[in-house]
């Protein structure tokens, strides 16, 4: 796609005046800052030597029809919004977001497929999953449950707002324009992750669950293991554990506490990409070697 599709930037500078000027000739799109909504729910957009004007129809795609709320135009206030320059007159840019949103969806519907890569970033969060720009203000969602292989208790864990990642197409439904996306399958299989660590080494990880059967604990965002609890600890804490075994054949890593190290800062652990462009057809999780557990994803085909 056109890097022009790309999403809204938190870092965008103003356009210049002789940018605008252009824009309004050729149609390519545009971005900076909303600074102001008036009580017609119309946006003000801060331009070089220009006032910028959006309508509120223009504002999103489904404004006009009711599809899209009204609070998605009172929440892009001092955030970067994306737009086409429909007409300028006088000193008066008028803009549009949801010309430019409509190009960015026939963009991702022509050109993509399910299994691309796409640049995302991370807009809001809810217990259930990450909500994601996935280019112009378009917004999708990656379940919880798509983060990552390690289980986390709320999306915070994994992502944070405004984070740039990496998602994969899990599915598109040009009928509602709704794309679906997936995530862990760019961390890495069990084996990717599982070598970085060896039998008889002492690593930190971060406390996911506590089972009467044992405590997993998370040594990477897509590999945990489990140790028998020798003293109290919650999730969320940091620990430090012995690596006891690892097993292939059973995908399982045997740990046993060591100390309690603390609570996780506020800001989640940095992500590692196995894979961060191009397109993914089929990924397998678990190794060759276990039968008995198997974890995969075949893009465009029902996942198990």
């Amino acid at each position: 796609m056109h890097p022009s599709y790309a999403p809204e930037n938190l870092e965008t500078t103003i356009p210049k005046r002789e940018e605008v000027y252009a824009a309004a000739q050729d149609g390519s799109i545009l971005q900076s800052v909303a600074v102001r909504c008036d009580a017609g729910h119309n946006l003000m957009i801060q331009l070089d030597g220009l006032t910028g004007v959006m309508p509120r129809e223009e504002c999103a795609l489904g404004i006009d029809t009711g599809q899209t709320r009204e609070i998605a135009i009172l929440s892009r206030v001092g955030k970067p919004v994306c737009f086409h320059v429909q007409r300028i007159e006088g000193n008066t840019a008028y803009l549009s977001r949801r010309t430019a949103q409509q190009e960015a969806l026939h963009a991702l519907f022509t050109e993509r497929r399910p299994g691309d890569i796409l640049p995302v970033r991370v807009t809001h969060l809810e217990p259930f999953g990450a909500f994601v720009d996935v280019g112009c203000g378009l917004i999708s969602l990656i379940g919880i449950e798509n983060l990552s292989v390690s289980r986390i208790f709320h999306p915070s864990d994994r992502v944070s707002v405004g984070q740039l990642l990496r998602a994969v197409i899990s599915g598109m439904d040009e009928e509602t324009g709704r794309i679906s996306l997936t995530h862990r399958e760019l961390l890495g299989t069990w084996e990717q992750n599982a070598a970085q660590f060896a039998a008889g080494e002492t690593v930190c990880g971060i406390v996911r669950s506590v089972e009467d059967y044992g405590v997993f604990i998370e040594l990477t965002p897509n590999l945990s293991g489990l140790a028998e609890q020798r003293f109290p600890v919650s999730p969320g804490e940091t620990v430090s554990c012995y690596i006891k075994s690892i097993l292939p054949e059973r995908m399982k890593i045997k740990l046993n506490l060591i100390d309690r190290i603390g609570h996780i800062p506020a800001v989640p652990p940095p992500l590692s990409y196995y894979i961060d462009s191009g397109h993914l057809a089929f990924w397998q999780y678990s190794p060759e070697c276990c039968t008995t557990r198997l974890i995969r994803t075949q893009f465009n085909i029902i996942n198990e």
